[in-house]
């Protein structure tokens, strides 16, 4: 009996190895989130100690995800990804020693912070070009939808759950620890990867498969190479272009703003803003699981950008609305349209990127998304001040909508994924192996 689409990646040893272990990983990280700011409590921080911690975070993942995206394309990935799940233990496990022993200070977690951000931005450019060598290419839609749902479970959901419980049980020493535990399983399982994923990217022959010893280039030069093909990708350049005007103008105002329009409009409290978040992360996850159970669409494309435009329209009624059950469905809309999108948008990279280039490729996707993600939340209360909240709720739901019909008409999007029919050469694909 054949496995249902979304389960099909399962059939491949190598995936059940990475998806087990970065299953825990991220389950890892949202006890971290939580674990992390008790901690700072713990040793008697306040607002502006937890800021410095989750700064150096972020100035680590943004200062090094280009970095780790070139790895990605010299370095085995496999080692790579264990290199940093070994680092991630290191360090939490460090945290944990020193908060048990009753020595942790605010530096010891800055630096932490700082070392988990630059170890995921070695991590998730190298995870992306990992996929497409250990699965056929019609699998590929069906992993990024997994994960997909389960980000959003684990790493929103279920792990700061926990990690909460166990703080108020015992103390956030003994979360952090929970949090080493959960890196310690996924260096492990980690390890199961099999042997043939050593083998650094490119570094076969593309015609007689014989080994081959790839030039050695600068750091600049495999930038500059990778910039070049984004920017002469017409569909790949437009729509990072919308990813960067969606974030600049939507995280701010969802991630600083919708706790106000919780309290002045609904009359609700931080329970009533943490639950419309999870809606929104339900919203995510099964969207990303249904997409993961049926086939990528033929008009890619058009159905990632219509899903990304569309999926924002309900947000311009955001600042307007004051039944709770309206904002909830529209942040439902929000989370699950963006990642119909989203697992499209990965799946659309390890198929049509050439492999040699991917990890740079996913770097640069990843950098414009985090590098205008404080500046949205920065302009964000200024712009408060000088407009009332609904209008920028309708701006930013009405510009990107627009912004999505712009990326489509000049990159030419629906002319493309008709000359790059990707369902139709997954089905040769697999038809072809099935032959052999």
């Amino acid at each position: 009996m054949p496995l249902p689409r979304a389960l099909r990646p399962f059939s491949h040893r190598e995936y059940r190895v990475l998806i087990g272990a970065l299953a825990i990983s991220i389950f890892g990280s949202g006890m971290w989130a939580v674990a992390m700011v008790y901690q700072v409590i713990h040793i008697g921080g306040g607002p502006l100690e937890l800021s410095l911690v989750a700064a150096a975070g972020s100035v680590g993942l943004v200062a090094f995800v280009l970095a780790g995206g070139i790895a990605a394309d010299r370095v085995p990935q496999r080692l790579l990804i264990i290199a940093v799940e070994g680092t991630n233990l290191a360090v939490i496990a460090t945290v944990s020693g020193l908060a048990m022993a009753g020595w942790l200070q605010l530096w010891h977690l800055v630096a932490g912070a700082f070392v988990l951000g630059v170890g995921a931005a070695f991590f998730f450019p190298a995870y992306s070009a990992i996929l497409p060598r250990i699965l056929p290419p019609e699998d590929l839609l069906a992993a990024n939808g997994m994960e997909g749902t389960l980000r959003p479970t684990l790493q929103q959901a279920a792990g700061p759950a926990v990690a909460g419980i166990v703080v108020a049980a015992l103390s956030p020493s003994h979360a952090v620890t929970g949090v080493a535990v959960c890196h310690l399983l996924a260096f492990t399982v980690l390890n199961f990867l099999g042997q043939h994923a050593l083998e650094a990217p490119g570094s076969r022959g593309a015609k007689d498969g014989t080994a081959s010893t790839p030039a050695k280039t600068s750091f600049f030069a495999d930038l500059r190479e990778g910039v070049s093909y984004t920017v002469r990708t017409p569909w790949l350049l437009w729509t990072l272009l919308w990813a960067c005007i969606s974030v600049l103008f939507l995280i701010g105002p969802i991630e600083v703003l919708l706790p106000f329009v919780t309290r002045d409009q609904l009359g609700g409290d931080s329970r009533m803003f943490g639950f419309l978040l999870a809606v929104m992360g339900v919203g995510s996850a099964v969207a990303s699981l249904v997409t993961a159970s049926v086939r990528l669409p033929r008009r890619y494309l058009t159905v990632m950008m219509v899903c990304w435009g569309a999926g924002t329209l309900p947000l311009a009624a955001v600042g307007l609305m004051d039944s709770f059950w309206l904002l909830a469905l529209a942040l439902f809309i929000f989370g699950a349209t963006g990642s119909v999108g989203m697992v499209i948008w990965g799946t659309l990279l390890q198929r049509r990127v050439p492999p040699h280039l991917l990890g740079r490729v996913s770097s640069l996707d990843f950098f414009v998304s985090l590098a205008l993600m404080p500046v949205s939340m920065a302009l964000a209360g200024p712009a408060a001040a000088v407009l009332p909240i609904w209008l920028i709720f309708l701006i930013a739901g009405g510009v990107c909508p627009v912004m999505a019909v712009v990326a489509l008409l000049v990159a030419r999007m629906s002319a493309d994924e008709i000359a790059h029919p990707l369902e139709r050469q997954g089905t040769l694909a697999a038809g072809a192996e099935a032959t052999t």
